[in-house]
């Protein structure tokens, strides 16, 4: 279908939710196919086609979603392919919030479309994708991660959402015992992401930070994983699995875990702040149920780790499109959309104005207690080292993931940890 082009002036800081438009000045732009990928499960399929759709009725352009992988280590492996062959199949990426630094050399700089408006954004985020003087991404949303819980089942056996690992594991399993009692023979007192992939490592940060175990590799990039406080944070952890946890948390990722706490099997799970907007959906059967808080510490008043995770949208400098491309990135993170999607999906924007608006303040009542636990997220240790991150990671998760499943103790685990990424390190990152 051929679409009439149109000459078109937005004008507006993007960071006050007016948009920034295509300035197009001499000549009308042709309208232009943009492939975007922006998500694996339904409801970000869903945000990401309505608001696409919004913008290509206001440009003319076209808009075509692409299915991503639901594995972040999967969809980084889509791209780094794609990039290897310098193919312009994808013109808009989702970026994690640990890639920059791994997917410098094919992203666009973004700072001419920008017009200034990244410096509404969490200014942490904002270095985080900024390489060698270059904006390489926008932000898009920010996570952290963060315990779910029934306060329904709690207040049905009197007890108190836990604060310490330990008050969890007591909590997870009286609850449970109680529902298998009743007739539930399938309820789980805790579910979370133990499967060997990303999102392993960063569950298994949090635990190493609540237990003072350090970050696996420091801001300076010392290897620190191996100390006695990792080994009793990954210890801890698998004395969850066939307890509180079912054996098959070994093979969970985010939404194996939604889907079991959604379905109302289980008592606690750690997960991202989407969860929330899903598991109160309509047609979701613990709607109007579910408690937020901040991950437990491991012991009380000390440090509740929490991962710091998040996406951007960056343009491929491949795309046969760049300024359209640029300009739907623009669109995407304007304060309006960030605005719309927490409200609707509970994406937590990166704009620090939202965190004050009332319309998001009502739809995400946790959110104004999750600012603070943005404030003190972990980061992963992509940015020390650099490259070589995803290797690092890789090691780190296969390293927990045998010891939650039993192959390797914590402390033989992790000694072989070190030496790996010795190996990895070479004398330099």
């Amino acid at each position: 279908m051929v679409l009439k082009t149109r000459w078109t002036l937005q004008a507006g800081l993007q960071g006050l939710g007016l948009g920034l438009g295509l300035l197009l000045f001499g000549a009308p732009a042709p309208a232009a196919t943009i492939t975007i990928a922006c998500g694996s499960n339904g409801q970000d399929h869903a945000s990401c086609k309505r608001h696409t759709d919004d913008w290509a009725r206001k440009t003319g352009h076209t808009v075509k979603l692409y299915v991503t992988p639901s594995s972040t280590t999967d969809l980084l492996g889509v791209f780094r392919k794609m990039f290897a062959a310098a193919s312009p199949e994808i013109d808009v990426v989702m970026v994690d919030v640990v890639w920059p630094g791994l997917i410098k050399e094919h992203l666009v700089d973004l700072k001419k479309y920008s017009k200034g408006a990244e410096y509404f954004h969490f200014q942490a985020i904002v270095r985080n994708n900024t390489q060698e003087g270059k904006l390489l991404a926008m932000p898009w949303f920010t996570d952290a991660g963060l315990l779910f819980y029934r306060k329904d089942l709690i207040a049905k056996y009197g007890l108190r959402p836990p604060k310490t690992w330990d008050e969890l594991a007591l909590v997870a399993q009286k609850i449970q015992k109680g529902e298998r009692t009743a007739g539930a023979a399938d309820f789980q007192g805790f579910v979370f992401q133990a499967k060997a992939y990303e999102g392993l490592s960063c569950d298994a940060l949090e635990w190493l930070n609540a237990f003072d175990g350090g970050s696996v590799v420091d801001a300076k990039g010392a290897i620190t994983v191996n100390n006695p406080h990792a080994v009793k944070a990954l210890q801890t952890a698998a004395s969850w699995v066939g307890t509180i946890a079912p054996a098959q948390v070994l093979n969970y990722g985010e939404e194996d875990a939604r889907g079991v706490f959604q379905s109302g099997k289980a008592a606690f799970m750690r997960n991202w702040p989407y969860a929330w907007s899903m598991g109160n959906s309509a047609d979701s059967p613990i709607k109007g149920k579910i408690g937020v808080s901040p991950l437990p510490s491991a012991v009380a008043g000390g440090p509740r780790g929490a991962t710091l995770g998040g996406w951007q949208l960056a343009v491929s400098k491949y795309s046969k499109n760049v300024d359209a491309a640029a300009d739907l990135v623009m669109y995407l993170t304007s304060a309006a959309v960030q605005k719309e999607r927490s409200i609707q999906g509970s994406y937590n924007p990166t704009l620090r104005s939202l965190y004050s608006d009332r319309e998001v303040l009502q739809a995400n009542p946790f959110l104004d207690e999750l600012y603070k636990v943005f404030q003190a997220a972990s980061p992963r240790p992509s940015t020390v080292t650099g490259l070589k991150y995803p290797e690092v990671s890789e090691s780190f998760w296969n390293a927990t993931h045998e010891v939650l499943s039993g192959k390797a103790t914590a402390q033989d685990s992790l000694r072989r940890l070190e030496a790996r990424l010795q190996q990895i390190k070479r004398g330099a990152w």
